[in-house]
């Protein structure tokens, strides 16, 4: 082969056809939708509105109120009785604490150290990817995740809350009367902010999975910060340092349900988040196409 021919094929090797990285995002996308580790945690989040639907179902079978005997319960719990939308709210944030964080932070704690687990990463990386390229779709794919979860919690909560309790026009926290239509359509726009407000923990979970060759200790790690920095955000003593944790606004959807929207907490979330994936994408890329692959 002559120098020439050499050039051209090493040229192609390092910048490949953005066709090809379309086609590689597909591949993450499959292989991830595919698992059934995958399947399961979708299908676990999807049990959690039918167990809190019934729960509340059961609960004021005998005229009694949700959530107003004392022991609490989700933000809009009480709603639910009144307008089976509401149990999409409550679905989102019953899940949105640990649930869809946790499942969130497995997808992403496996996408590098998996493949290096499985002995597949140095295969990947063997096409015309690039390891940024391969990054940025493990990314995508996490992202990809986060926004299905999402939808899966709101979906489902949907689905009960219309075949247990009756629908129609409901009342926001500021106390005015809005349309089904419209409450549909804030449902709608909660679950994305509800997936937004994952992409910290996914680019947290991503460069933990950068650290090492173990699918499992890179999940495990993942969820541990995940659970370690719910914690802190409950200690009073530790307020300073709060409204900087990943998880101190994610309840803050809750503020679309007003009238009129209050954005500020919406608006520090979005920015916290946006803070954590530049870091922690950043760190991430900085290891992963350093690093020596061997797996």
């Amino acid at each position: 082969m002559s120098q020439a021919d050499l050039a051209v094929v090493e040229t192609a090797a390092v910048r490949p056809n953005p066709l090809w990285s379309l086609g590689l995002l597909r591949s993450e996308l499959v292989t991830t939708f595919r698992r059934w580790r995958t399947l399961v945690l979708l299908g676990v989040l999807a049990a959690v509105p039918i167990l809190v639907g019934v729960s509340v179902r059961i609960e004021t079978r005998g005229g009694g109120q949700a959530g107003r005997g004392g022991g609490g319960g989700p933000a809009f719990i009480a709603e639910v009785t009144n307008n089976g939308l509401f149990l999409v709210f409550t679905a989102l944030a019953a899940t949105l604490p640990f649930f869809l964080p946790m499942a969130v932070g497995v997808v992403a704690g496996d996408a590098v150290a998996g493949e290096a687990d499985a002995g597949t990463l140095r295969y990947l990386l063997v096409a015309p990817a690039g390891r940024t390229r391969l990054l940025l779709a493990k990314y995508a794919t996490t992202m990809a995740f986060c926004l299905v979860a999402t939808l899966v919690v709101a979906a489902s909560a949907l689905a009960v809350g219309a075949l247990l309790f009756p629908l129609g026009d409901l009342t926001t926290i500021s106390g005015t009367r809005i349309s089904f239509a419209d409450g549909l359509g804030r449902a709608l726009l909660i679950a994305l902010m509800v997936a937004v407000s994952l992409a910290g923990i996914a680019a947290l979970g991503l460069f933990v999975s950068t650290l090492t060759n173990s699918g499992i200790a890179a999940m495990a790690t993942t969820v541990g910060l995940l659970i370690t920095v719910q914690i802190l955000d409950q200690i009073p003593q530790l307020h300073a340092l709060q409204p900087y944790f990943f998880s101190h606004y994610w309840l803050s959807f809750a503020d679309l349900m007003r009238d009129p929207v209050y954005w500020d907490d919406l608006v520090k979330n979005l920015e916290l988040q946006a803070l954590y994936t530049a870091v922690f994408g950043s760190a991430a890329w900085a290891r992963f196409t350093t690093r020596d692959i061997t797996a």
